[in-house]
């Protein structure tokens, strides 16, 4: 279980330009919950996800994971239970060096090197294999640069070297907006596939209506810093494109956009 309790953000606090984004914001995500949310820009959901993974801090409020309180843990620390996919594949793999390489630092996570190898000869077959499940060919190209693959093969690759080591949260950060559709399609049902396989509690921020409405088993939408959309369960099963576009128009004439 994530928890957020009374969280406050101020920006440019004591400026002129000073902007306060959370209130005393509460939000509980269930353990093995897939969590999908929308909202405008400046709604708060980025903001949200960097606080939570430690980017940014809070001014006030806890943040409980497990029931332990992380509001003051490092960043690094936090991410020993955190996978986090951006929205730009490039920051998700190190595209100077090889996917053999990449594989084997995401599957080193936490770990000290000390003067060894940085890779391990005794674990290829192991990559081969969690790269064939991609079901893209990488399996056979271990020596090839990444930085020479597709943004659909990174993304992929950034999505499964998140998820290597044992986590507890899977952190989505608007992760296929960079991709063309079909593409973006296929990083989806990858994403689906491994958040039901790892039993992963999951938190998706995405611009994309339909997969939020498809994805998940729990929708908000965020505004202001507030959520004024709360599905899950059947509710969410029940909700549409359409309903949720209504929401989003609705709001976006209300604040003259």
């Amino acid at each position: 279980m994530l928890e957020l309790k009374g969280i406050s953000k101020y920006y440019n606090p004591g400026t002129i330009n000073e902007m306060c984004l959370f209130k005393g914001f509460d939000l509980t995500i269930e353990k093995g919950e897939f969590l999908s949310v929308v909202g405008s820009n400046g709604s708060g959901k980025t903001s949200m996800l960097n606080i939570i993974c430690g980017s940014i801090p809070a001014e006030s409020g806890q943040i409980l994971m497990g029931g332990r309180d992380i509001t003051k843990e490092k960043e690094f620390k936090r991410n020993a239970k955190i996978g986090r996919v951006y929205q730009n594949p490039a920051m998700g793999t190190c595209p100077s060096m090889t996917i053999l390489e990449n594989m084997s630092l995401a599957d080193n996570k936490g770990k000290l090197y000390g003067l060894g190898r940085g890779t391990n000869k005794a674990r290829i077959d192991f990559y081969r294999e969690q790269l064939s499940w991609l079901g893209l060919g990488l399996e056979d190209k271990l020596d090839v640069k990444v930085g020479a693959l597709s943004g659909g093969q990174r993304q992929a690759m950034a999505l499964l070297m998140s998820t290597m080591t044992p986590i507890e949260f899977l952190i989505l950060d608007e992760h296929t907006a960079a991709l063309d559709p079909k593409t973006a399609d296929l990083i989806m049902e990858l994403t689906d596939r491994i958040v039901r396989e790892k039993k992963l509690t999951t938190i998706m921020v995405t611009h994309n209506l339909r997969y939020a409405v498809e994805y998940g088993d729990r929708l908000i939408m965020m505004h202001e810093g507030t959520v004024i959309l709360d599905k899950k369960g059947e509710e969410k099963q029940a909700v549409s494109v359409e309903e949720v576009l209504t929401l989003f128009n609705e709001i976006s004439i209300e604040c003259g956009n």
